[in-house]
């Protein structure tokens, strides 16, 4: 169940009716294990999560799982309303997943106190392995995640906050208060930016949105991030890296919308988003496209 190398989080491809398409995704996923992801992180954000009916998601996770072969762990998100989070959890063990990277509810914060329960009250639905999601409404104390690392099937915790102080005092509180292991990693958007600042706090495992459209942009990256390359680090982040995010700091919800156009232009038709979000603009996209092509003129691929 060990998490390493790059974590691959797939679009949910969706056909011309709007319709969840299976075989586009089955495709999609196995070609990431083969270009070689770490573990495959299914309906999750990137795989519009907050988009899927459970007969949606199940199918999704299901198509994961088997697409995956076994290969590398298959986390799939849950979250929202406790009880719709609950249900998730179970739908995803009985469809094989390894494990859940658990989601904030949505729209209301709690303090600590309600967001350990809410944590406990999933991860014993689910009898899966856990990984919190700490962004949005779901902020942790140093306390709360001590208290949740004693829970056996918490695993882990992703960052999605960038409150570098916050991290650093979560991750002294739960070494001390436990010797298991417990992983932390980058859960950013477009989390290759922030790589430099959280491996100086330890933290070396991250998720990465490029791999969906570019795993050879994204292995790139992360072989010279862990061969010492900072030639080559830091022109991926400056001639790469920092125009995508430009890009998609334009209009909200570009985080994922870019993805998917990013796998659309790279051969594979995985649709567009579903409502709230919306696709890039013809000129976004082409901007897109030319961002790709010099990521993939840097990397020689």
């Amino acid at each position: 169940m060990r998490l390493d190398g790059v974590l691959f989080f797939p679009v949910t491809p969706f056909g011309a009716d709007g319709a969840l398409a299976e075989p586009v995704l089955a495709r999609h996923v196995a070609q990431g294990v083969a270009a070689g992801a770490g573990g495959v992180f299914t309906a999750c954000g990137t795989g519009e999560f907050s988009a899927l009916d459970l007969e949606d998601y199940t199918r999704v996770v299901a198509t994961s799982v088997a697409a995956t072969a076994g290969r590398v762990p298959v986390f799939s998100g849950a979250g929202g309303p406790l009880p719709t989070a609950r249900t998730i959890a179970r739908a995803a063990a009985e469809q094989g997943a390894d494990g859940l990277l658990l989601m904030p509810p949505y729209l209301v914060s709690g303090p600590p106190t309600g967001l350990v329960r809410y944590v406990r009250e999933v991860a014993e639905a689910a009898g899966l392995p856990v990984v919190i999601y700490q962004r949005g409404t779901a902020r942790f104390t140093p306390a709360a995640v001590a208290e949740l690392a004693q829970v056996p099937n918490v695993i882990g915790f992703k960052d999605g906050l960038g409150d570098f102080d916050l991290l650093q005092r979560i991750i002294l509180t739960v070494r001390r208060a436990t010797d298991k292991e417990f992983t932390f990693f980058n859960g950013l958007p477009t989390a290759e930016l922030t790589v430099p600042a959280y491996r100086g706090l330890g933290v070396s495992l991250y998720s990465s949105a490029v791999f969906a459209f570019a795993p050879e942009i994204a292995l790139a990256f992360y072989k010279a991030v862990t061969g010492g390359d900072e030639v080559l680090v830091r022109r991926l982040l400056t001639d790469f890296y920092l125009p995508l995010v430009d890009l998609r700091d334009l209009v909200p919800g570009y985080a994922v919308s870019l993805v998917k156009a990013g796998v659309r232009l790279r051969g594979l038709d995985v649709g567009g988003v579903r409502a709230p979000l919306v696709d890039p603009t013809p000129e976004h996209e082409a901007r897109l496209k030319q961002i790709i092509a010099t990521g993939l003129e840097i990397t020689g691929t």
